[in-house]
């Protein structure tokens, strides 16, 4: 094996956890939107976890839109960092994938 070999292993391995990463994050705010639709028990610790997560990855987003319905201010809001997250990590990931 060739130190070329390796490191395009190495290569392929960053690029692999970093999609990884952020496929869990677009998961995440998608799961709070769905969660959100479907009037989960917001005293439930799964949805609390959920949606502290989501507010931790919204880009500031959360109150982009401030539409009458609450309910579409999250998939609004939430729906457009999902889609922001998306790109973010297709970009990264083609970039590190391009390393020599």
């Amino acid at each position: 094996m060739t130190v070329g070999t390796t490191a395009r292993r190495g290569i392929d391995a960053l690029a692999g956890v970093l999609r990884l990463v952020g496929m869990l994050i677009v998961l995440v705010l998608v799961v709070h939107i769905v969660l959100t639709l479907l009037d989960a028990n917001q005293a439930n610790q799964l949805a609390m976890l959920i949606h502290q997560t989501a507010d931790t990855f919204n880009l500031g987003l959360s109150n982009l839109f401030l539409p009458a319905d609450p309910k579409l201010g999250v998939v609004l809001n939430y729906g457009t960092a999902a889609l922001i997250w998306f790109a973010i990590t297709t970009v990264v990931v083609r970039l590190v994938r391009r390393i020599p």
